[in-house]
């Protein structure tokens, strides 16, 4: 059924076909043959028209293209064929039922692209190819006509298949073209090629015969005399552009490299300019290809050009495209760093490498690897060799004259505004710390060994000392060069330090001397200086304090300690004012010389004497305690020759001996916990923990570290820190109050064996009692002396006496109670924990928080 359909189709096509070549056939009354070739042409084009699946792009609307073709037809001036196309189609239209046509619009729109096909410019086939015209397309036959070269001259478009052009009989295209050039003739005063030869040399910053540089407008423009349309003369000013960022990079390198000294430009500048001349360098080059192109004339339109080795304006702007971004980001950098030099000259670049423009990121980095070759040149030689060769200032290392003790900590240090932005501020530390630890063995150790290390660690890196070693954007390359150098440089700096220097064994000699850590040195030596610091300060000679030091090493075990420590160890007075005693200029120092004195700074040995003279009052206090039991424990042995005394006499003497010892009890028990905590949880525990943290430290700075911690806790703990000022003037009032009592104690000794005396001589033989009243009658000259009184006079002032020192111990004992009272209540305030530990030992059984009032 759908074949006997496609050849209904097929019949009723061909039978169209047919109706139309017969309608338009020069012959009438002879119909055309159906085998001729041009009906068989004619039905191939149909089949073709009838057969593409082009969907249209206008809307299926058949009444708009019919009232479209009837406009058409009116306005051309052919009425009577728009009225018949309008009948025509209102009863095509109204015709519905059987054996009409249902899509409408289709055979229409059909209709309307067939007649449209013959006015097709750019369809030059012969009429014989087209269909015959369906009488709506006479509008369009004349120009047609006249632009395809006359349909009526018998020429044919197809060849044999082949497309031909027919050709203009009027030269209408060449009297256009001429019309073209006359007018560019008229508007251009200057010709293209004269303005392409001037932007190229306004590119090189030189002034051309028409482009040239205007300060006023600060950059190359075309004079307003010269007849130009305005497009070429906005045109000529963009191009001319890159002469004016030529002009300014140029004369940046010229002022750089003739006009500043050398000192102002430095190493990184004069490598900056370097980089920016290569760059200019290839400019270069392309402005002598483009002056080579520009030589060729410019065809016109109407011209064929065997070869397109011409520069036009429009062609000058493509060349100028990426010669204009380089020269933009050179004279963006040039205006950057014109005031700045070194690394920060290097950190502003970089800044400007951060760009996701492939060729941006591409030409940043270049340039920078050339500027930054000095800059890690310097890194390379300072962290391998220790040499700072930056002549010009501009490495972020920096060193000054200083003396051996102070090098490692002010002899080098950063400069901040010279560390450049690809370099993190802990990288630059460790290059700080590792050139700074070669320079340390070098002068302060007079060490060859380092050199050995930096060898291993640039052979480790894949860096050796040739130049150019590392470079920008080799960052990996260089944390690992320089931490493999700090590694090894760092342990062989503690190896001598530890090995050649002995620097534990110092520091337990500081302990055990200065910090009153040897026991029986300590106790000795008070003993036998204690008599020379009684005296006043400007009467004591440090000669001979020095040779009782040096008796009380000899004594003690400290003759066993390494001869070069013990020369160390010296007597030191303190400057003292009048009415001093020796007690409070006497201290020791101890001689840390190079390259120990890094460590034992002065400031450091400042601290060390606060300890020491804090320590020294401590052990003076605990001396002066024990003395004075030497003194009363006698008087209580010997109490029993007193019972025979009044008791009159002999109560106040019990009673006072009594409150002698009970206020020696209390003292000693406070002066005994102050100085367990100080030596055994302020020293021995800051001392464990220093020498925990000295098997870790990895380098000076981790050990300088740790013994600053060392130092910081233990003037800390002995409330010798700024937070515990009034808790130390409180301590030190208890001090001062006990050796009071001392001197109290030793003035009731002493009148206890004067009594005694006196009692004995009234008992004794006459031979005896003539000796002691010598004795006795020579005492008795002393202001105050009750010895040489009689009997009755004997009782009577020794009452008065007794009671006088009962008096005295009374209030040496309510102002001590008081100011105990007060130190303690200031220990929880304290923020320091260990002060808690204090603060149980001394009242661990609240006594004293009993007797403080609730508040």
């Amino acid at each position: 059924m759908e074949e006997e359909d496609q050849q209904k189709v097929a019949d009723l096509v061909k039978e169209l076909v047919i109706r139309l070549v017969a309608q338009n056939s020069t012959s009438e009354s002879h119909p055309p043959n159906p085998n001729s070739p041009h009906l068989q042409t004619s039905l191939r084009y149909a089949i073709r028209l009838l057969s593409s699946r082009l969907t249209p792009s206008v809307a299926p609307d058949a009444a708009a293209i019919a009232e479209s073709t009837k406009r058409r037809l009116a306005t051309q001036g052919k009425s009577s064929q728009a009225l018949t196309f309008a009948d025509l189609y209102t009863k095509f239209a109204s015709k519905t039922g059987p054996g009409s046509v249902n899509n409408k619009w289709a055979v229409i729109y059909l209709l309307k692209i067939i007649s449209e096909d013959r006015k097709s410019v750019n369809s030059q086939l012969d009429s014989s190819v087209l269909l015959p015209n369906l009488g709506l397309n006479d509008a369009g036959s004349g120009d047609e006509s006249r632009v395809l070269g006359g349909r009526g001259s018998g020429e044919k478009g197809w060849s044999n298949g082949v497309l031909l052009v027919s050709k203009d009989p009027e030269n209408l295209r060449e009297i256009a073209f001429r019309e073209f050039v006359n007018l560019v003739k008229e508007e251009n005063e200057v010709s293209e090629e004269a303005l392409v030869r001037d932007v190229l040399y306004a590119c090189q910053g030189i002034d051309g015969k028409y482009v040239k540089f205007d300060s006023n407008a600060d950059g190359y423009v075309l004079s307003d005399l010269i007849k130009v349309p305005r497009a070429t003369r906005i045109m000529v000013r963009k191009l001319c552009e890159l002469g004016w960022l030529f002009r300014k990079v140029k004369g940046y390198i010229s002022e750089s490299m003739d006009g500043f000294p050398s000192e102002d430009v430095g190493t990184i500048g004069q490598a900056f300019c370097a980089a920016l001349q290569d760059e200019l360098s290839d400019y270069y080059k392309l402005l002598a290809v483009l002056e080579a192109q520009a030589m060729n004339p410019i065809p016109l339109v109407s011209e064929t050009v065997s070869s397109g080795n011409y520069l036009s304006m429009r062609r000058l702007s493509v060349w100028f495209a990426e010669p204009m971004v380089k020269m933009r980001l050179m004279a963006v950098l040039v205006d950057k760093c014109r005031v700045l030099r070194g690394g920060a000259m290097a950190g502003a670049i970089h800044m400007h490498a951060q760009h996701g423009n492939p060729l941006v990121h591409e030409f940043m980095g270049r340039l920078l690897r050339r500027v930054c070759s000095p800059l890690f040149e310097m890194v390379r030689s300072w962290v391998l060799e220790g040499e700072l060769e930056d002549v010009f200032a501009e490495f972020f290392i920096v060193g000054q004259p200083v003396k051996a003790e102070s090098l490692w900590r002010e002899g080098y240090m950063l400069h901040a505004g010279m560390l450049p932005s690809f370099i993190s501020q802990s990288l630059a530390q460790r290059i700080l710390r590792t050139g700074k630890s070669i320079n340390f063995l070098r002068v302060c150790c007079d060490d060859r060994g380092w050199a050995d290390a930096a060898l291993e660690a640039a052979a480790a890196a894949g860096t050796t000392t040739r130049r150019w070693g590392l470079g920008y954007g080799e960052t990996d390359a260089l944390e690992s060069l320089v931490d493999g150098a700090a590694k090894r440089v760092d342990k062989h700096l503690l190896d001598v330090i530890y090995n050649h220097y002995k620097f534990k064994e110092h520091c337990l000699a500081i302990k055990r001397y200065l910090l009153l850590g040897q026991g029986d040195f300590v106790q000795y030596l008070m003993d036998i200086v204690g008599p020379e610091l009684s005296e006043p300060a400007n009467t004591i000679s440090s000669f001979q304090l020095a040779g009782l030091l040096e008796t009380a090493i000899r004594s003690s075990n400290a003759q066993y300690d390494d001869r070069d420590i013990l020369d160390r160890l010296k007597v030191k007075m303190m400057p003292h004012e009048t009415g001093d005693r020796g007690w409070d200029v006497f201290s020791l120092e101890y001689d840390a010389r190079v390259p120990l004195d890094t460590v034992f700074t002065e400031s450091v040995m400042t601290k060390y004497l606060r300890i020491f003279n804090f320590l020294w009052k401590l052990r003076r206090v605990e001396h002066a305690l024990i003395g004075a039991w030497k003194t009363m424990k006698p008087n209580c042995i010997t109490a029993r020759s007193f019972m025979k005394l009044q008791n009159a006499v002999k109560l106040p003497l019990l009673s006072t001996l009594r409150r002698c010892q009970v206020l020696w009890d209390e003292m000693n028990h406070f002066v005994s916990n102050l100085q367990y905590y100080i030596m055994f949880e302020v020293l021995e525990v800051s001392w464990s923990d220093f020498l925990n943290e000295m098997e870790v430290a990895k380098d000076l700075d981790d050990l300088l570290a740790a013994h600053e911690k060392y130092l910081h806790s233990i003037v800390e703990k002995s409330l010798l820190g700024e937070r515990s000022q009034t808790l130390y003037s409180s301590l030190f009032a208890l001090f001062d109050l006990i050796l009071k009592f001392r001197s109290h104690a030793d003035r009731l000794s002493e009148g206890i064996n004067e009594l005694q005396a006196r009692t004995m001589e009234s008992s004794a033989p006459s031979r005896v009692k003539s000796k002691t009243k010598k004795r006795l009658n020579d005492r008795s000259s002393e202001p105050g002396s009750w010895i040489s009184d009689g009997r009755k006079a004997l009782t009577q002032r020794a009452g008065e006496f007794l009671r006088n020192m009962g008096q005295d111990l009374d209030a040496v004992a309510k102002e001590y109670s008081s100011l105990l009272e007060d130190f303690i209540s200031k220990l929880p305030m304290q923020q320091h924990v260990d002060l808690k530990f204090l603060l149980f030992r001394l009242d661990f059984t609240e006594f004293y928080s009993q007797l403080r009032p609730s508040t």
